[in-house]
């Protein structure tokens, strides 16, 4: 079979629309986002209007129906602009892939239809106060009553949680069986007994909401459980196997925008008589960086290229991810090197790519996680 690295028509305009919506409608509230901490829920209502959420949703159902290299094409697009932004935007992605994987028609009829027939956010319910790694050791609870659940527990640092419509929740109905017991179900935010905590204050992505959420007897029907009781430990695996490469793509987009940051100062500061970029030593950390920006990119667009070839890839998604995420911090910093002093002021645009590649090394797995992944896959091959 022939290899062939040249996009489609189709995803050359889905390209260029989330280039022209990032360089139009986010690079310009970016830097004031990020200063004041803002969410700038008007940039994400045209996200949506354009069809940049939901893309993973099945055109059936309301969503953009899209391949995963087509949703790593428009990722990277977006973080180029904004990580905050972006995370925010493809949030929705990763709440609503655990129903796109296990719902049944009628769940998805009822859930995702609505959802995508108007403007609406959604929070992927995961991490506990405990820790977010471990999420046989799940402490929120389920406990069944008739035709309901009855909910307790807390998750922190949720993605949109004060802003979202709906949650998809992760609890167990059995402590004791660890991952055996982990439920997966889609809570509505208006059902009593949920507090969403405050903001927080964040290093990088300061555009995008992410709070803890408090259940207290919130009571949820039982036909919003997704799957079988027990099911949610191998949903939530599946979706993060999925949603892992856009969050290299993310990556990708912040150190792109980095190298061409430093790139063009480059050029336009002098020391000794000439542009510092014809200075060997700035040309090097230049060669290194294109290098890891293209070198990402290249993991991702594979891992995302066998997933729509329906083959797994928790080993190659893990890849993209961790090689992309860390590539990120290191070209981010060595941009704020290029621009010398200015680079740690916040009047230039390198810190904050420095800040919000920082959350792509911990989010959705930190890389540690993603580092032992590899290993077990790998060693499969020999065992």
């Amino acid at each position: 079979m022939a290899i062939d690295f040249e996009l489609t028509q189709e995803q050359k305009e889905l390209q260029e629309l989330a280039r022209r919506f990032a360089r139009d409608v986010m690079a310009p509230r970016a830097a004031k986002a990020d200063k004041l901490g803002e969410f700038p829920e008007d940039v994400y209502r045209k996200a949506w209007e354009l069809g940049l959420m939901n893309l993973n949703v099945p055109t059936e159902f309301g969503g953009s129906g899209l391949g995963e290299l087509d949703q790593c094409i428009i990722t990277e697009e977006l973080a180029y602009a904004c990580g905050g932004m972006t995370t925010s935007i493809s949030a929705n992605c990763l709440a609503l892939q655990p129903i796109n994987l296990a719902a049944t028609k009628e769940q998805k009829e009822r859930l995702l239809k609505p959802f995508c027939a108007s403007y609406n956010l959604a929070s992927f319910a995961l991490t506990e106060p405990s820790g977010g790694s471990d999420v046989a050791s799940m402490k929120t609870t389920l406990k069944r009553e008739g035709d309901e659940y009855v909910i307790n527990g807390e998750k922190v640092f949720i993605t949109n949680a004060p802003h979202a419509s709906i949650y998809t929740l992760f609890a167990t109905v059995d402590a004791a069986r660890r991952h055996k017991g982990v439920t997966a179900i889609v809570v509505p935010r208006n059902t009593p007994g949920i507090t969403v905590g405050k903001d927080e204050d964040k290093l990088g992505h300061r555009a995008s909401a992410t709070s803890s959420i408090t259940f207290e007897n919130a009571r949820v029907p039982v036909a919003n459980r997704l799957g079988e009781e027990g099911d949610g430990f191998k949903i939530a695996m599946n979706t993060l196997d999925s949603t892992r490469t856009p969050i290299g793509a993310l990556a990708t987009g912040i150190a792109r925008a980095a190298l061409d940051h430093a790139a063009k100062y480059s050029l336009q500061r002098s020391s000794f008589g000439k542009p510092i970029g014809e200075h060997q030593a700035i040309a090097l950390k230049l060669a290194d960086m294109a290098q890891k920006v293209t070198a990402a990119r290249l993991l991702v667009w594979y891992s995302a290229w066998l997933a729509d070839q329906g083959k797994p890839v928790p080993m190659e998604s893990s890849i993209a991810k961790c090689f992309a995420s860390d590539s990120a911090m290191e070209v981010a910093n060595e941009a704020i090197q290029v621009f010398g002093g200015y680079g740690y002021m916040r009047e230039y645009p390198v810190e904050k790519l420095l800040r919000d590649a920082k959350l792509t090394q911990i989010y959705e797995g930190s890389n540690e996680i993603q580092r032992l992944v590899i290993a077990k896959e790998l060693l499969k091959r020999f065992a």
